[in-house]
This record gives structure tokens, C-alpha cells and sequence, in this order.
């Protein structure tokens, strides 16, 4: 494996979103959740619109084109909320 890459060299292998989470799997196994509303535009989108995405830079990260939304491996592992993340539901 390439230790180049982000966080070491983990790269994501898919993308889940159900209603209020975004769960990627990396290709060290590990498992990451984030809530939904950490990605406005995620969280409003339709369920189509959720289901097209793809990997990125050979799983530096993912995005959905459609909604202008690029998510990558590093920023998930440093737990930092993007800026125009909304305040937890609540």
C-alpha cells in the first residue's frame, strides 16, 4: 500500500448514507460515521442524488457531482466539521 497518501495511505472504498449519517469504509477496514447535517447539502438531497457518488483520487476522497460535495479520507479522520456544517439537531 502506498503510505503516501492521506492519513498514512487509508483510502475509502465506499460511501453509506442513510437519513441522518454518512458511513465510509476504508481500505485498512476501518469504519468511520459522521452525522448527516455535518454536509447541508448531503442531508438535503434527495435519495438519488445521495446514491451518486464516487471514489476520488484513488480513494482520497469521494464526492457527489451533482451536488457540489467533496468529502475526503483525511478530513474524515481528523474529525473536523466542515465550515458550513449546521449545529446538531436539537
Amino acid at each position: 500500500m502506498n503510505s503516501s497518501g492521506p492519513a498514512g495511505g487509508a483510502r475509502i472504498t465506499s460511501a453509506i448514507l442513510s437519513q441522518s449519517m454518512l458511513t465510509v469504509t476504508l481500505d485498512d477496514d476501518r469504519v468511520l460515521s459522521v452525522p448527516l447535517w455535518w454536509y447541508p447539502r448531503l442531508l438535503g438531497a434527495t435519495r438519488i442524488q445521495r446514491r451518486r457518488w464516487r471514489v476520488t483520487r484513488e480513494g482520497e476522497g469521494i464526492q457527489w457531482p451533482d451536488l457540489d460535495v467533496q468529502i475526503s479520507a483525511e478530513g474524515l479522520l481528523s474529525g473536523i466539521r466542515p465550515r458550513d456544517a449546521r449545529q446538531p439537531p436539537g
